[in-house]
């Protein structure tokens, strides 16, 4: 019998895959759509070999990577596409502590939107070049053009010594002055020179006739305005017939359409001088309206996106939201508890009979700017809820003194999900006020987003502490929320 052939995998062998782990570069920016539908891009991390990275500093030599011209961004929100947006040019704030240093400008195109298939057209002629099949042009001197008939022409110089000059010796002429001459006084030629816009008796219709000497008289005014120069001719206007704002401009690499945005308040582009930028508006307009913020992915090789967003059943999102203000009633009961155990207070403050009445009835939070997001970040149809709210006390009695702030505003965030027993198991829970941002920093969600690339969704917040302005994200787990960049504590 034939040897069998030895089989193509042993065992314990592991067949290669032909597809390779996608290791980046993956960038996360924010778009920020304005009510008149501009747009612009905040960079806000790249990642690189599975580490993140500040997208606004990295290789920022001298715009940052994630910033270069023709990157495409495609927004997400809740991981379904928004549209495109292609970055044109980066733009640095002007402000030294702001907290968006660098934002691109570029095109955005929404999702459904067909692109502009138009060829490129000039601005306008260049310089020279005419119409049909003339030939180029060439702007002439503007010291050279003739002056118009109503404008004194420029003194001409003397006739240089020669045979014809006679026996009269060679004259040298004085120098101008450049000074202009009076509105009064009519300009003077130089001696061998004819003045056919002119007449001795200053009719500007006459000639000099044969015989006459076009220079100056002795004691004749003329004399007297003879080291006055003449008006200069004023330069002649491009032979293009394009104004100033209309001529075109070279621009680097390939040809675009033109970008919007380029001018942003607070902004300027690399490269500008501080005086240009000193004159440039630092706030930007109040009339601008509301700004919707999305988050945008820009990867050659990663995960087609998909949806984050979750359906509740009927009935089932009131439930919910209900289960929801009663945990955050007691997260910021529990709060106030431990601020008032670290207050101290004096002991005339009020008797224990009064102290023991506050404290076995205290007052119920009004909560205000309520909203609850629902995302399926495992995509196993289980939805983590995001609650957010605003809370503040009511006024206290007159006879209360020493309380507790009524006019302080708290900031609550929730992140939850419902266990197999229907009941929410807790992963975060912050509760701050304005004089506790460095231990609670407040958290505001922007949206649900893959940040890696392994088709499950994160969550992007902005965070506001004592330290700044930055930006957070966040994996939700089963136990907890794990911290997977923070760009005001990088580690």
């Amino acid at each position: 019998m034939a040897q069998e052939d030895r089989p193509q995998i042993m065992p314990g062998e592991r067949k290669p895959s032909g597809k390779k782990k996608d290791v980046g570069p993956r960038a996360l920016a924010l778009l920020r759509l304005t009510a008149d539908g501009k747009a612009s891009l905040v960079p806000i991390t790249i990642l690189i070999n599975g580490k993140f990275w500040d997208a606004s500093a990295y290789k920022a030599a001298p715009i940052p990577m994630a910033l270069e011209s023709g990157t495409v961004y495609e927004a997400e929100q809740a991981g379904s596409s928004m549209g495109l947006f292609t970055v044109g040019a980066a733009l640095h704030s002007n402000a030294a502590s702001a907290p968006t240093p660098w934002i691109g400008t570029g095109s955005w195109l929404p999702a459904g939107a067909e692109a502009a298939n138009q060829p490129h057209k000039a601005e306008s002629v260049p310089l020279g070049i005419g119409n049909g099949d003339e030939p180029p042009r060439l702007t002439r001197n503007p010291s050279k053009e003739t002056p118009p008939a109503n404008t004194a022409p420029a003194a001409a110089p003397a006739p240089a010594p020669g045979p014809s000059s006679g026996d009269e010796p060679p004259r040298l002429t004085r120098p101008v002055p450049a000074q202009a001459p009076p509105a009064s006084t009519p300009p003077a030629s130089t001696p061998g020179s004819s003045n056919p816009g002119s007449s001795p008796q200053g009719d500007s219709k006459g000639t000099t006739g044969p015989g006459q000497s076009g220079g100056p008289q002795p004691g004749s005014s003329a004399s007297q305005a003879e080291a006055k120069p003449p008006d200069r001719p004023k330069a002649p206007e491009s032979d293009s017939g394009a104004g100033e704002g209309d001529r075109p401009r070279l621009r680097r690499g390939k040809p675009t359409e033109p970008l919007p945005d380029e001018e942003v308040p607070g902004y300027s582009k690399p490269g500008a001088t501080p005086a240009a930028n000193a004159g440039k508006v630092v706030a930007v307009a109040a009339a601008a309206g509301p700004v919707q913020l999305i988050p945008a992915i820009s990867d050659a090789g990663g995960p087609d996106p998909r949806s984050f967003s979750f359906e509740w059943l009927k009935e089932e999102e009131g439930e919910r939201r209900q289960q929801m203000v009663d945990l955050a009633r007691q997260q910021l009961s529990s709060y106030l508890d431990a601020q008032a155990k670290t207050r101290i207070t004096p002991a005339a403050a009020g008797t224990q009979t009064t102290r023991h009445k506050q404290a076995s009835k205290p007052a119920e939070p009004v909560f205000d700017n309520a909203r609850m997001l629902a995302y399926d970040l495992w995509t196993n149809n289980q939805p983590v809820i995001v609650f957010r709210a605003e809370a503040h006390l009511p006024p206290p009695p007159a006879e209360a003194q020493g309380g507790i702030e009524s006019d302080l505003q708290y900031s609550i965030l929730l992140v939850a999900y419902p266990d197999i027993y229907n009941n929410l198991h807790k992963l975060y829970a912050g509760v701050t006020d304005k004089h506790h941002l460095d231990i609670t920093p407040r958290l505001e969600l922007i949206d649900a987003v893959d940040a890696d690339g392994d088709g499950r969704g994160e969550l992007l917040f902005r965070e506001i502490s004592d330290a700044g302005t930055g930006w957070v994200i966040y994996r939700a787990t089963a136990d907890t929320l794990w911290k997977m960049y923070d760009s005001l504590n990088p580690e």
